[in-house]
């Protein structure tokens, strides 16, 4: 071959190759900073997301020597009627306008429940750790005693309990007509569960019940694995309330 001819071969090369790895440069690039966009972990939470698979769910603590949890939420509008009609407490406060708050999480068993079990823990909740709590948790005489008489067998530190507490109240999305009453209204047990598993996938009414006192709806208490996924709970949800008519206080 001639000069002039390997020299036309070479240069008809460079306009092929040299675009062309051009092209695959700029796509290993767009590659990059699309994995670079997403999530490192596919098992990462989405933060405030409160409808997450149980495979989805931020790891928590995990307590011992009990079966699973039931954590209780207290309409509080209904606790103020009956304690504090007169709005003097940090939970009853008009100002505060709370509607359901973290009444506790109880370690419980298949049957029948732990209460006030040895710990190395301090008996008292340190004032610091409790005020954490206050926007779930009102109260630091509420807190004291449920660390006392349930935390203390979870197994746990205090940190930890509380942290678990935190993280199991953000596990339960409250359907905006349950987070605020304008008004006295009329509802019943089925109804509220009804409207708690419309808006927690994988919730079901076996899950939970809904108590009762004095014809006021009362607490909902909601079964949750030590990882804090749903699991259904009999003992739990045969002790529900049974009146058809329920009166919903309001929000103040």
């Amino acid at each position: 071959m001639g000069l002039v001819a390997v020299t036309g071969a070479i240069s008809g090369f460079r306009r092929i190759a040299l675009p062309l790895l051009a092209a695959l440069l700029l796509a290993a690039c767009n590659g990059e900073s699309d994995a670079q966009k997403a999530p490192q972990n596919a098992n990462t939470p989405i933060a405030g997301n409160s409808t997450q698979t149980p495979s989805r769910l931020p790891p928590v603590p995990l307590g011992s020597g009990f079966d699973f949890y039931v954590l209780s939420l207290s309409w509080s509008p209904s606790w103020c009627i009956e304690n504090d009609p007169s709005g003097r407490t940090e939970q009853c406060d008009p100002g505060n306008s709370h509607g359901f708050i973290v009444h506790g999480l109880w370690p419980q068993n298949e049957q029948g429940y732990p209460e006030f079990c040895r710990t190395r823990e301090p008996d008292r909740v340190p004032e610091t750790l409790g005020r954490t709590l206050f926007d779930i948790m009102p109260s630091m005489g509420l807190i004291g005693h449920e660390w006392r008489k349930h935390g203390s067998c979870s197994g746990l530190s205090q940190k930890d309990y509380f942290a678990v507490i935190r993280a199991a109240w953000q596990r339960v999305a409250i359907p905006p007509a349950l987070q605020s009453v304008a008004s006295h209204q009329r509802t019943s047990a089925a109804d509220i569960e009804t409207a708690l598993t419309t808006a927690n996938p994988g919730l079901r009414t076996d899950a939970m019940a809904v108590t009762c006192a004095a014809g006021r709806v009362d607490e909902v208490r909601i079964c949750l694995n030590k990882d804090l996924s749903f699991r259904a709970c009999g003992e739990i949800d045969r002790a529900g309330c049974k009146v058809k008519s329920l009166s919903l206080p309001p929000t103040p």
